[in-house]
């Protein structure tokens, strides 16, 4: 176990379980109650306030395992939304650059995309979960400048989320993208300045959530990807949801988080069931047993008015990328937060 300080837990919930198996944490007690719940005692590392800042740029870890978690996600709820003909609009609020040349030297410097995007693109046969995920990439490397450098099955050029939906929008669907950094709102409205269909603003993802909602569409998805530089952004994350779905209750709502340490995400999640939401779903993958929060040991996905029947293929997806990405440890779950009654 790495130094630092132990958080002891206690709690008697049934759907506890697949948290505790998928954490691999030091448990003290376990008992078996009965009805499927059980008693568990158990301790999870705890970080430092200071060390939950993750001085985050992401083109050091585009393509990552996590990026993959995240974007095969949006394009599965995008894909649900394509079903119905009305039009719908979606939101980025923490949209960065668009795309990313996995040969800069920043994405090299970690070689993060190797062991994520890059091992489902070298897979012989990938699992049909991943087919429509996996063929937006290739077609985004294949059509970007830079198509010379990316050869057979390989890609150099990775698209991010604003990529990924601009190419399942349809004629009348909009897509609304927010970044706060200068330099990249700059490179993302010089990336979608043709494209009627999408606007760019350079300004707060949250503040986005307040003043952009709701659209006159009453279909749609907000994805909320926040850089966690900042210790209390769980926090924001619960409140800018609850502003937003008040603003538009009928939107879907995607909302990325890391998972470092444990009992940060079970608050988070606590935050979230006690908000007054109708229906909310978690996804999860991680990679590493959570046993030291000094890395990123993986990262979930909470849906907010997720799809009909979305826990299922979630399910799938988030089996398949572990077997792909992470066979020898970590693991996958999908389990509700608020299920509708």
């Amino acid at each position: 176990m790495a130094p630092g300080q132990w958080l002891l837990v206690d709690r008697h919930e049934g759907a506890l379980e697949p948290t505790l198996t998928q954490a691999r944490a030091a448990i003290v007690t376990d008992r078996f109650l009965g009805y499927g719940f059980r008693a568990v005692t158990a301790v999870f590392p705890l970080a430092p306030p200071e060390q939950k800042i993750m001085n985050y740029r992401h083109i050091y870890h585009a393509g990552n395992f996590a990026d993959v978690f995240k974007h095969a996600i949006l394009v599965g709820l995008l894909t649900h939304l394509r079903a119905k003909p009305t039009p719908f609009r979606v939101f980025d609020t923490h949209a960065g650059i668009g795309g990313y040349d996995l040969t800069s030297a920043a994405a090299e410097k970690t070689g993060e995309a190797a062991a994520g995007i890059g091992r489902l693109l070298a897979l012989t046969t990938p699992p049909p979960e991943l087919a429509a995920y996996l063929d937006l990439v290739r077609d985004y490397a294949a059509g970007s400048a830079g198509a010379a450098r990316a050869a057979g099955t390989g890609a150099t050029l990775y698209p991010g989320s604003p990529a990924l939906a601009q190419a399942l929008l349809r004629p009348d669907d909009r897509l609304v993208l927010a970044e706060l950094h200068p330099d990249d709102a700059a490179t993302l409205k010089a990336a979608f300045a043709r494209d009627r269909r999408v606007t760019v603003h350079h300004m707060d993802g949250y503040q986005a959530l307040k003043s952009l909602l709701p659209p006159h569409e009453r279909r749609g998805l907000v994805l909320i990807d926040p850089p966690f530089e900042v210790t209390d952004e769980f926090d924001r994350l619960a409140k800018g949801l609850a502003t937003a779905w008040k603003r538009w209750p009928t939107g879907i709502y995607a909302l990325w988080y890391p998972i470092k340490e444990r009992p940060s995400v079970w608050r988070f999640h606590e935050a979230i069931a006690k908000s007054g939401f109708t229906k909310a779903l978690v996804a999860e993958l991680t990679i590493h047993p959570e046993d030291d929060w000094r890395r990123l040991n993986g990262c979930g996905m909470v849906i907010l008015n997720p799809p009909w029947q979305a826990e299922i293929w979630l399910a799938a997806l988030g089996h398949a990328l572990h077997r792909a990405l992470a066979p020898a440890g970590g693991g996958s779950v999908v389990q509700w937060l608020i299920e509708d009654k």
